[in-house]
């Protein structure tokens, strides 16, 4: 009974207070007052009914992890100045020049192990991605089309796809070469 009472608090919580958790829960708890009712039932059914509800309650959870939630932290950095971006992540482990075609292209790269932070002036513009939404650098394109899926345009060697919900327009650039994602860039797009 401890249990039950212990897994019922667990899943009747909503995530954000939302009423997804409520229905999680009160399913939970019919699949447990069955469960309770015949337990000689259940070990017969054994381990694959148990494996089969596990997968019944992770899969929709997994199935949400996709790339079309906006990713908050990036969206938080894009726009911070240079003394906000050390006290945030340390010293980086190489600075480097990006020359544009024209002067006002030029950028100033600060290069961490996972990330590379493209500054312009004082502000960062854009973040160079090693991995993130689903996806890393060396992955075949397919795969970056079937994550991003409807949402994304396909331009041939590179991907746009929009990032909302952040204080200025942002956009996800997937760059390929012969078929395999090369770089991943979240950048603002009114720059």
């Amino acid at each position: 009974m401890r249990n039950k009472e212990h897994f019922t608090r667990y899943f009747s919580r909503g995530e954000r207070g939302d009423r997804r958790g409520e229905e999680r829960g009160f399913v939970l708890n019919i699949f447990l007052c069955v469960l309770c009712a015949s337990a000689s039932s259940a070990r017969r059914i054994g381990n694959k009914f148990l494996i089969c509800t596990i997968l019944f309650f992770s899969i929709p959870s997994l199935w949400s992890q996709q790339a079309a939630a906006p990713n908050d932290e990036l969206a938080s950095i894009i726009g911070i100045n240079l003394e906000d971006m050390i006290e945030r992540f340390g010293a980086p482990q190489k600075v480097l020049p990006a020359r544009g075609i024209e002067d006002w292209q030029d950028d100033v790269v600060f290069v961490y192990a996972d990330r590379d932070y493209y500054v312009y002036r004082d502000r960062v513009w854009q973040i160079g991605l090693k991995s993130g939404y689903g996806v890393k650098t060396g992955d075949a394109k397919a795969a970056a089309l079937l994550v991003f899926a409807d949402k994304a345009q396909d331009k041939g060697d590179y991907l746009l796809y929009p990032i909302t919900g952040g204080a200025w327009p942002l956009s996800l650039r997937v760059n390929f070469n012969a078929g395999k994602i090369s770089g991943m860039f979240v950048y603002r797009t009114d720059f």
